[in-house]
Order: C-alpha cells, then sequence, then structure tokens
C-alpha cells in the first residue's frame, strides 16, 4: 500500500469505529465524536501524503485544510467543519466541564467527518 491508501484505510476503520460506539444500546458518545475529529485527521493527511507534502504532528484540522488548499483551493469548504471537529480531539477525552457530548453533535460529527473522508477519497482518485 502506498502512504496515503494507509493514512485513508485509518480514517475509514476511525469512522467505522465512531459510528459503532454510538450504536444501540450501550453507546459511548465521548469515544464515538473523539473518532470523527480522528477520521477527519487522518483522511486530510492521506491527502497531503498523495500529494508528498511532508507531515507534521499535529492534530489542528483547520491547519491541515489550510495545507490542502495549497494543493486544492476547493478544499476552502472545509474550513468551518474543521473548527467544529477540532475540539473533540480532546474535550471529551478527560473529566471537565462536559463528560459527554450530547448525541445530536456526535451524529452531526459523523456526517462532517464523512464527508471530508468521501470529498478526500474522491480528489485522490482524480
Amino acid at each position: 500500500m502506498k502512504p496515503h491508501e494507509d493514512w485513508l484505510l485509518k480514517a475509514r476503520n476511525d469512522l467505522r469505529s465512531s459510528k459503532k460506539l454510538i450504536e444501540g444500546e450501550d453507546k459511548i458518545p465521548d469515544t464515538s465524536i473523539y473518532h470523527t475529529q480522528q477520521c477527519a485527521e487522518k483522511a486530510l493527511k492521506g491527502y497531503l501524503s498523495s500529494q508528498e507534502h511532508p507531515l507534521e504532528k499535529t492534530h489542528d484540522l483547520q491547519y491541515l485544510i489550510e495545507l490542502c488548499i495549497e494543493y486544492d483551493p476547493e478544499f476552502e469548504i472545509f474550513i468551518d467543519d474543521a473548527g467544529k471537529l477540532n475540539p473533540y480531539s480532546t474535550i471529551f477525552r478527560y473529566p471537565g466541564i462536559t463528560v459527554e457530548p450530547e448525541e445530536n453533535d456526535v451524529h452531526e460529527a459523523i456526517k462532517i467527518a464523512e464527508k471530508i473522508l468521501d470529498f478526500v477519497g474522491k480528489k485522490i482518485e482524480n
């Protein structure tokens, strides 16, 4: 597998994990929403890898979008979405003011992550 294919495989697995964790009676919304951020991050890193861009250790989705825009301005449509997912890399991982997200927020985050992953997949295919 090429490096970008590895990134996309991991992104798809994060999306699948997110969906499974919010289904059924034994839901785990905090972990589910975390995986949406991870899906988007790995998808964007997959795109950058496909462009042979040197990867940095960062979880900042808006920064990754800005890097992607340098190769394809169409990524700009995800700036706001990246801002919505960004906090999910840490906000629910540790006890704090809010321990768990609302279920509707998880479902919205899944839709955003899936949209980013699908977009990246299509860009790489072309």
